[in-house]
């Protein structure tokens, strides 16, 4: 026998009436909040500037109410930062970091609907600028020979080396801790981090899991570890107490571990007075792994040398520069055809 239609069974889930006083502005700040507990530091930081620079000041000023956002409220903001977004005012924002604004709007308008606070979330269905194919820039190996060779008396030198070998992140490589190597097994380990957006941030662990992992610990890199650790117990012994105590590898003489910020400006700074060609410091990783194709390797292989947790990362990166293996289609292509 058929239930009545009267049933509870059957009645349909009441639509949650929408919380009418609080701003979509506020709602954002309680966002950012409970993202505090569920994210790492360095992820909330990077919210906690979008959302002070760009997003706050937008909707503060305009006063919308959370139950009265809707798409067209969100894609005028869009539309806005993508023309006119940049703080120095010389035009609109990347689609890239457009992207990063589009999913504050949305993190926050989905916690909302979790909270029975609106019925749906409208920012599912606005329109973003496309993405345009950034093209990084590379050393080749004699370039990065050449500035190896300028820099040898540079207290950076031994860690633009190392990062050069093994195409490390520059959290990567400022995070190697002298745990990190072990001279009996002959292997480097990429285990902790050091990164900063607004302030330094030591972790205990990789950005995921397939960037834990280890190098062989070729003899130039060894050499130079263990004079940097002599040079380490000498400093510790000329400056006594004033020695800054720590387990990273890469210090200045006092101790003091290198910041993220000094690393990249100082090694702008020394292509420049050398005349180099400028590229950023984490293109010294894409140079890596433009090196490694280029020496035969396969892109399987640049993924576990660089830590990428896919595949169509490495290849979306560098597919285009695995120029030995098109060499090797073209001529076994061309062989296999008759001129006319």
């Amino acid at each position: 026998m058929s239930k009545a239609k009267s049933d509870p069974i059957f009645e349909p889930m009441p639509i949650p009436e929408p919380t009418t006083s609080i701003t979509f502005a506020d709602a954002i700040r309680d966002w950012l909040k409970q993202t505090a507990i569920r994210v790492d530091p360095i992820s909330l930081q990077g919210y906690e500037i979008l959302a002070r620079v760009h997003v706050l000041p937008f909707f503060d000023k305009n006063g919308v109410l959370l139950k009265d956002v809707d798409r067209g409220i969100i894609q005028s903001y869009i539309n806005e930062k993508y023309e006119n977004g940049r703080k120095d005012g010389k035009g609109g924002l990347s689609a890239t970091s457009i992207r990063k604004h589009k999913n504050v709007i949305f993190q926050t308008l989905k916690e909302a609907v979790i909270n029975n606070q609106i019925p749906s979330n409208p920012c599912q269905y606005i329109n973003l600028p496309q993405m345009q194919r950034y093209e990084a820039h590379y050393y080749s190996t004699a370039q990065i020979n050449t500035l190896l060779d300028c820099i040898k008396e540079e207290p950076l030198y031994p860690l633009i080396y190392t990062t050069a070998v093994y195409g490390l992140r520059r959290s990567e490589v400022l995070g190697i801790k002298w745990d990190s190597i072990d001279f009996n097994t002959e292997l480097v380990t990429i285990k902790h981090t050091v990164s900063k957006v607004m302030t330094v941030v030591e972790k205990d662990k990789t950005k995921n899991a397939s960037s834990y992992r280890s190098f062989p610990l070729i003899p130039e890199i060894r050499n130079l570890f263990l004079e940097l650790k002599q040079q380490e117990q000498e400093n510790r012994q000329q400056l006594g107490k004033d020695y800054i105590e720590n387990d990273y590898v890469f210090k200045w003489d006092a101790g003091k571990p290198f910041e993220p910020d000094h690393v990249t400006r100082k090694f702008s700074q020394l292509l420049a007075k050398h005349k180099l060609p400028h590229i950023r410091f984490h293109e010294l990783r894409h140079s890596c792994a433009s090196n490694l194709l280029n020496m035969g390797f396969n892109l399987k292989e640049v993924q576990e040398w660089l830590g990428h947790s896919s595949i169509d990362i490495t290849a979306d990166i560098y597919a285009h520069l695995d120029v030995t293996r098109k060499q090797t289609m073209a001529s076994r292509i061309g062989a296999s055809l008759t001129a006319c």
